[in-house]
C-alpha cells in the first residue's frame, strides 16, 4: 500500500487550520502531519515533519507567504500551493507566488467559510495529490534573459488563436505569448481561475507581454495584437460572428466538464463559428476539459496543437487530448511560438500535420 501524501499547513488563522486539516484529512491518500501559525514555525516542522506537499497562506504577520516562499525555494525547494484570499491584492500576490515557484493555488471562501470550505473538499484534495505528482522543478535564481522580439507577421492572415489551460497555466500562458509577435492574430484565452484572478493576470500579462492583453467583455470586437482572457468564475468565453467581424462572447451557464470558465466551450464556439481559419492550443493542466473541443475542432478543420508531456507541469489536459486524436501535433512549450506562427502562416510542420501524418503526430 501507498503511503499516505504528507502535507504541512501553514496559516495564520486557526480557524482555517482546523478547517483545512479536516477536508484533507477526510481523503485517506493525504495525511496532515502538521499545522503551522507562521513562518518561523513553520521552518522548524519541515525541518522535523519533512513534508511531500505544503499549503501556504499568502497573507500572515511578522513574514508575509511571498517572502517565506521565497526563502522555501531557495533553502528547500518543494511542491507549494498557496491559499489566497478572492481580492484584488491577493489575486497578485498568488500570480506572484506561481512566479517565484508555488505549483498551484486554491482562493478562500468570501463568505459562510464553513460550509463553502466543504464544497472546496474535492478541489483542495486534488490540488494537493496534483502537486505531489508534478514536475516539480524550482525556478533558477537569476533572472532569465528577455526574448529577442520576433518579426511581426506583417500581413492579414484571417487567423484566430484560441488557447486553453490550467495547472501551470500561468507561466506556460506567458512563456507562449512571449514568443509570439505583436501583431499576434486575435487570440482568446481560458485559462482555469476564480473570479479577480484573471483581471490581475491579464494586467500582469499586459505589462511583460508585446500586444495588448485584457480581459474578455461581451460583445467586443476581437483584433489583430490582441489577446482576450475569460473572466474567471462567472462566464464562459465564446467566439462569435457578429456580421463581418468576430466578436467575444460570454454566457452565463453552468460549468462544463467541471470548469467555468471552459476550454471545451472556447474551442467548440470556435469548431462552429470559424474552424478552417483557427489554430487551437492545449496547455498544460489538471483533467480532460478541451479535449473535446479540440477534437471537433480538429475534425471541422482546425490546426490543433498541443503541449508536450516533457515540458507540462502537469499533462493532463494535453493528454487527455493527445489521446482522443485532437491533438494533430505535440511541441515542447518553448518551440510553441514557432510552430504557431508557422501555423498562422500556413507554413512548416504545424500547418502542413493535418495533410500528411508525423513522427508526434496523432
Amino acid at each position: 500500500m501507498t503511503s499516505p501524501l504528507r502535507v504541512l499547513i501553514v496559516d495564520d488563522s486557526a480557524l482555517m487550520r482546523q478547517l483545512l486539516t479536516t477536508l484533507l484529512a477526510a481523503d485517506p491518500e493525504i495525511e496532515v502531519v502538521g499545522t503551522a501559525q507562521d513562518p518561523f514555525d513553520a521552518r522548524e516542522k519541515i525541518k522535523a515533519l519533512n513534508p511531500d506537499v505544503l499549503t501556504l497562506d499568502v497573507e500572515m504577520p511578522q513574514m508575509d507567504g511571498l517572502t517565506f516562499l521565497r526563502k522555501i525555494m531557495a533553502l528547500r525547494p518543494m511542491p507549494v500551493v498557496m491559499f489566497s484570499s478572492l481580492t484584488q491584492a491577493g489575486a497578485e500576490a498568488t500570480l506572484e507566488a506561481l512566479e517565484i515557484g508555488a505549483v498551484d493555488f486554491v482562493a478562500k471562501p468570501k463568505n459562510d467559510v464553513a460550509n463553502a470550505m466543504g464544497e472546496l473538499a474535492e478541489t483542495l484534495q486534488a490540488k494537493i495529490k496534483a502537486a505531489a505528482r508534478m514536475r516539480f522543478r524550482p525556478r533558477r535564481a537569476e533572472a532569465a534573459p528577455p526574448p529577442r522580439p520576433r518579426p511581426k507577421i506583417g500581413r492579414p492572415t484571417g487567423k484566430l488563436l484560441l488557447i486553453g489551460a490550467s495547472t501551470g497555466g500561468v507561466e506556460a500562458l506567458k512563456a507562449l505569448l512571449m514568443q509570439l509577435p505583436e501583431d499576434c492574430p486575435p487570440t482568446l484565452i481560458t485559462q482555469h481561475m476564480p473570479e479577480r484572478f484573471t483581471a490581475a493576470f491579464a494586467q500582469r500579462l499586459n505589462r511583460e507581454c508585446p500586444m495588448n492583453v485584457s480581459e474578455a467583455v461581451d460583445g467586443e470586437r476581437i483584433e489583430v495584437g490582441h489577446v482576450y482572457i475569460a473572466p474567471g468564475g462567472s462566464h464562459h468565453l465564446e467566439l462569435n460572428r457578429n456580421g463581418g467581424h468576430f466578436a467575444c462572447k460570454l454566457i452565463d451557464a453552468p460549468p462544463m466538464s467541471g470548469h467555468r470558465p471552459s476550454v471545451d466551450v472556447l474551442f467548440r464556439s470556435g469548431a462552429r463559428t470559424a474552424a478552417r481559419n483557427i489554430v487551437s492550443v492545449i496547455l498544460t493542466g489538471m483533467g480532460k476539459d478541451g479535449a473535446q473541443g479540440m477534437l471537433e475542432l480538429r475534425q471541422a478543420g482546425a490546426t490543433t496543437l498541443g503541449q508536450d508531456e516533457a515540458s507540462s507541469l502537469v499533462y493532463g489536459m494535453p493528454r487527455a487530448a493527445f489521446e482522443c486524436g485532437a491533438v494533430m501535433r505535440q511541441y515542447p512549450l518553448a518551440k510553441m511560438g514557432d510552430a504557431v506562427v508557422e501555423a498562422v502562416k500556413g507554413e512548416g510542420a504545424a500547418a502542413s500535420a493535418a495533410k500528411r501524418p508525423t513522427a508526434h503526430s496523432a
